[in-house]
């Protein structure tokens, strides 16, 4: 039974628009975001175990793995929930780099939801794993879905979108970690003087016209975090300087992206970056939802799962 194994992709996200709204009585923010996903992912392995553990480890050596990691708690929370009797063992392909504003470790543990539906046989919908997801981290119930969406509330109200326009995406991350915490404490909602116009990016992409979708994007964010890290400013500047269509920090940071319709200009950009940053990356846009329950590729006693 141990030779069971199932691989989930867990692409990140990246917001082409982030509002908030106003302060929750629980603490929480309310947020208007248009999110999609991007080619950029990590790798989810899923073990069996029968001895009702679960285990985690990681390619990169500094995730934790224990409950502190988003898809450990996943695997923990789905087994309590539903008495499983059986464990998992998680090994995680780290390919989004950590704290970066790509809900990478949000994506893990979508990721590890729709791999135990699968591996523990518990046919759950994936609206069901969203709410079990929203316990766990305010990105996770979209990652459970992917594709294109706006998440209200604090981000676990989705409204599935068509996918944008497709361009290529360079994300650039600076070498420094970016408390989302910290980001959130230091922005004033009463203070924010230009709110992104979700009704607009919604135009934009029911129109495909990519050029809205660049003049559109906007993050109520980024100045906090570009006035708390000045190498984020820089980044932004060097893209815009480089000739990119579009260009915003996702979530609250550090990583930039540019969004761009040449090829030409891709490299261009890229070359910049990495004069400057080691961790530039080149993507496409996904932006296609995830394709239910179903398994794409079963071999042997494994199974390769969207």
């Amino acid at each position: 039974m141990n030779n069971v194994r199932i691989s989930v992709k867990a692409p990140a996200k990246i917001n082409l628009t982030l509002d908030v709204l106003a302060k929750r009585p629980d603490g929480y923010h309310e947020v208007e975001m248009v999110m999609t996903t991007v080619d950029l992912a990590d790798r989810v392995d899923l073990t069996l175990r029968d001895d009702g553990r679960i285990s985690l480890d990681c390619s990169a050596s500094f995730v934790p793995d224990d409950i502190r990691n988003h898809a450990y708690k996943a695997a923990l929370l789905l087994k309590e929930r539903y008495q499983v009797p059986y464990g998992v063992h998680l090994y995680i392909d780290k390919q989004i780099p950590v704290a970066a504003g790509l809900a990478g470790g949000s994506s893990d543990a979508a990721a590890t939801l729709r791999g135990l539906n699968l591996l523990w046989n518990l046919g759950l919908s994936l609206d069901e794993l969203a709410e079990v997801g929203a316990e766990i981290g305010s990105d996770v119930p979209f990652c459970v879905y992917g594709g294109t969406a706006v998440a209200r509330g604090r981000g676990e109200q989705i409204t599935h979108l068509a996918p944008p326009p497709p361009c290529w995406v360079i994300l650039a991350k600076p070498p420094i970690g970016v408390s989302t915490a910290d980001v959130y404490g230091n922005l004033r909602v009463k203070g924010i003087e230009r709110h992104p116009s979700t009704e607009n990016m919604l135009r934009a992409i029911q129109e495909q016209n990519f050029s809205l979708m660049c003049r559109t994007l906007g993050n109520v964010l980024e100045e906090v975090t570009l006035n708390m890290h000045p190498q984020v400013r820089q980044i932004k500047d060097l893209m815009e300087a480089s000739g990119a269509d579009g260009v915003l920090m996702s979530g609250s940071g550090p990583t930039v992206f540019a969004l761009v319709q040449k090829e030409a200009k891709v490299h261009r950009i890229y070359n910049a970056l990495r004069g400057f940053v080691k961790d530039v990356f080149v993507a496409r846009m996904l932006g296609v939802p995830e394709r239910g329950n179903a398994c794409t590729n079963t071999y042997g006693n494994d199974t390769l799962a969207p």
